[in-house]
């Protein structure tokens, strides 16, 4: 595991919105619902667009990729739907001060 890294103020990501960060290489995109915070590779599965830009349903806990309508979970990264079938690298997140940092999980085998 790699250590927390800080990567913006808690005010810059409002409820409902997301917020596209870079730790060294890895694409990042953070995501605020009703005050819980989630990280996942920004990058989708099937088609490399990024999910930063794509559409938050609060009620699922899920993002909405913005190319070809696939859904995947916030909290585990898991595919809703098709036509993505491989999951996205969730990361740990911290609260602390006033500022989000996030630890990136280890690159998948």
């Amino acid at each position: 595991m790699s250590e927390f890294i800080r990567v913006c103020e808690v005010a810059a990501i409002p409820s409902g919105h997301a917020a596209r960060v870079e730790i060294g290489d890895s694409p990042v995109a953070v995501f605020n619902v009703a005050g819980r915070y989630f990280a996942l590779d920004d990058t989708c599965s099937h088609a490399l667009a990024s999910l930063s830009d794509g559409e938050l349903d609060l009620q699922a806990c899920a993002i909405e990729c913005p190319l070809h309508g696939s859904q995947f979970d916030l909290r585990t990264g898991v595919p809703l739907c098709l036509p993505a079938v491989d999951p996205v690298r969730t990361h740990a997140i911290l609260v602390k001060d006033g500022a989000l940092f996030v630890q990136l999980s280890a690159e998948p085998e």
